[in-house]
């Protein structure tokens, strides 16, 4: 049973939300937060498999909520929900450890298949469209020439876990990267999962953004 708190501090879409999920065989509402403190509080106390969250909340919004609920090392994840595709909210629940993020108008079998993707452990956004965000909006969060210093995490790395974590910057699949690194998918999958092990990367989506963080990509012009 996948165990849901949903944190939107409008009860209409709380509401639907909630009628959709608890219409769903493997899926329950455990709790409903109208605020982001509320979803860190519910997140803690319940330990739901996701929480479905809203951005734009009074007080502790959701973002901030994300980041607390991701801090705590809580086996919880985070599915944002934000209004437009390729935003500054989008970005900064990715970077705040979310595990991906929908649309508000989302069709309900994407939702369920998305909740579901967040719960076993997988991410809703691609590395591609990760990389896309990290490109938009570095300028906000990245002095120009700035330098990058050697980063601890990379440190256990292999030599060829180093390329992996490389190409899973750049946006490639496993395919891709066995293609180009001339390797079997088996063995590829077998690699990206020790490295988001060593990294601490919660999903590919965080292995992205250690990537992009130690410099081993940079922001496409």
């Amino acid at each position: 049973m996948t165990t849901i708190v949903i944190a939107d501090d409008q009860p209409l879409p709380r509401m639907g939300f909630r009628m959709l999920l608890d219409g769903t065989p493997g899926m329950t509402v455990v709790g409903e937060a109208d605020n982001g403190a509320q979803a860190v509080r519910m997140a803690a106390d319940l330990r739901p498999d996701v929480v479905l969250m809203d951005v734009r909340m009074p007080g502790v919004d959701g973002i901030e909520a994300t980041r607390r609920i991701v801090a705590s090392g809580a086996r919880t994840r985070v599915l944002i929900l934000t209004t437009f595709d390729l935003d500054e909210y989008a970005y900064a629940g990715l970077r705040a450890g979310a595990s991906g993020f929908l649309l508000k108008d989302v069709r309900p079998p994407e939702l369920l298949a998305g909740i579901h993707a967040v719960a076993t452990g997988d991410a809703v956004v691609s590395p591609r469209l990760t990389r896309r965000l990290l490109d938009a909006h570095a300028h906000h969060f990245l002095a120009p020439g700035a330098q990058r210093h050697r980063d601890a995490r990379l440190t256990a790395l292999s030599e060829r876990e180093h390329e992996v974590l490389v190409a899973i910057g750049m946006g490639w699949t496993n395919a891709e990267i066995a293609d180009r690194l001339v390797l079997t998918e088996s063995t590829v999958k077998k690699h990206v999962g020790r490295v988001m092990a060593k990294v601490g990367a919660r999903d590919r989506i965080q292995a992205v953004i250690v990537a992009y963080d130690a410099g081993l990509v940079t922001p496409r012009p």
